[in-house]
């Protein structure tokens, strides 16, 4: 295994990388605020929506094992690490720019700021190990080819929900279906090591 493929776990690194998750997750956000709000509610709107969810999810949950280099347990931590200084990061650039743009009601503060540190934390935490057990199998660590199948299971999950007619917004549906797909790759590789 060369150095570049190794866990890099720097402060400096963690840091760096960190910053990059949390400004990518702002544009995604910034770029979702602005299909809600210029675009006339419609299954367009809707899709649109929902591919910048699964962009985000993409994002917050593969580019911190990726800059980790995660293959061992010191990689996945440094990915979770990444992706709770991503959150920092991403809600400095809420409270800074888009309170004042009043890009939603703020009377979500008392849970939503301690939800977004949560749920991006655990999106690299699991991505981290999903990633790590990829690369213990020989297999591909590219994003793409570790997001291909947590996206399909999203749009899958998506899909029936839909189709069930549950009444469940399709962005939201989707990122659920991401987050349940991506935990159950994760526990898989857990379980398949133990």
């Amino acid at each position: 295994m060369t150095s570049a493929t190794m866990d890099r776990s720097e402060f400096r690194h963690v840091l760096l990388s960190g910053t990059i998750v949390g400004v990518v997750t702002a544009a995604a956000v910034i770029l979702y605020l602005l299909v809600a709000r210029l675009l006339s509610p419609g299954m367009v709107t809707s899709l649109l929506e929902t591919v910048l969810v699964l962009a985000g999810g993409v994002a917050a949950a593969f580019l911190p094992g990726f800059f980790a280099g995660s293959r061992t347990t010191q990689g996945v931590a440094s990915a979770a690490a990444m992706g709770l200084w991503g959150t920092i990061v991403f809600m400095a650039i809420d409270i800074i720019l888009l309170r004042p743009f009043k890009a939603y009601p703020w009377t979500w503060d008392w849970w939503y700021l301690p939800v977004w540190w949560m749920l991006g934390t655990f999106l690299a935490w699991m991505g981290g190990v999903v990633t790590a057990g990829r690369a213990a199998h020989g297999g591909d660590v590219s994003i793409p080819a570790l997001a291909l199948p947590v996206v399909v299971g999203a749009a899958l999950t998506a899909l029936v929900l839909t189709l069930a007619r549950l009444h469940i917004y399709l962005p939201v549906a989707a990122g659920a279906g991401f987050l349940l797909v991506l935990t159950i790759l994760a526990v898989a590789v857990i379980v398949r090591k133990g």
